[in-house]
């Protein structure tokens, strides 16, 4: 029981910490040029793509397979439109005072922190069923993870500050999104060697889900904002920065 709850502990710990540290980046907006916010989008698309397609994927393919990611990616895909659906339709994102397009980007933080709480769920199946394993495979395994969620974090607290929402909001609202990690190591620890394609199928939703979010929601709200050289700059800084994370795991 002690190792059981050692392990969700660490789990959530590591989702928290990381999404949590990301999402500081919000303390620091403050009346910023529409130059620079179009450029931090960019960046934080370009991070969202780098960790889907050379980490998230492969590690999803290479665990379960090709057809059942696939299959995963094309739920995320789905499923996240009828979020996306579902928010739209929330007359709070519009507001009074015509605010319609800065509660846009708040409507895109959470669709994002959507995302990211999707894929935290598969990590923290990885880290419980490495405990199971052995315990300081798991607690490595941990940090690593902590590390991955930082630029999540700022992804998702980015926008959220961009449409007005307040520095502490954006900021719970990145910690929150790493609670699922925890929950995710609960469900490892105890299910211990968990299905492949189960993991699988989780990583590719989440993948699918992120894809939708940056393709859909991140570049075109950059572009509206400004359309420059130094965005599409920062769009493959993020895509370089992702990679270097990825590397690193």
């Amino acid at each position: 029981m002690d190792e059981l709850l050692f392990s969700c502990a660490v789990g959530t710990a590591a989702g928290i910490v990381g999404t949590g540290l990301g999402g500081l980046i919000g303390f620091v907006l403050n009346n910023p040029s529409r130059r620079f916010l179009s450029t931090l989008l960019n960046f934080s698309a370009g991070l969202m793509i780098a960790v889907v397609c050379f980490d998230l994927l492969p590690e999803a393919f290479k665990i379960g397979g090709f057809g059942v990611s696939i299959v995963g990616v094309c739920l995320g895909v789905v499923i996240i439109i009828a979020c996306d659906e579902a928010i739209t339709s929330w007359k709070s994102f519009y507001g009074r005072n015509n605010r319609a397009s800065m509660g846009q980007y708040i409507k895109t933080g959470i669709l994002l922190g959507i995302g990211i709480a999707l894929h935290n769920f598969p990590e923290g199946l990885a880290i419980g069923s490495g405990f199971t394993a052995m315990k300081s495979y798991g607690v490595g395994l941990s940090l690593v993870i902590a590390f991955h969620d930082v630029p999540e974090g700022i992804a998702m607290a980015a926008p959220m500050r961009i449409g007005g929402m307040g520095r502490w909001k954006a900021f719970l609202s990145a910690v929150i999104a790493g609670v699922p990690t925890g929950i995710g190591a609960l469900v490892g620890y105890l299910l211990g060697g968990i299905s492949p394609y189960f993991i699988s199928l989780c990583l590719g939703f989440a993948g699918g889900a992120m894809l939708y979010i940056t393709c859909l929601e991140l570049v075109p709200k950059s572009m509206d904002l400004y359309r420059g050289r130094v965005p599409g700059l920062g769009l493959i800084m993020g895509v370089i920065a992702g990679i270097l994370v990825s590397s690193l795991l």
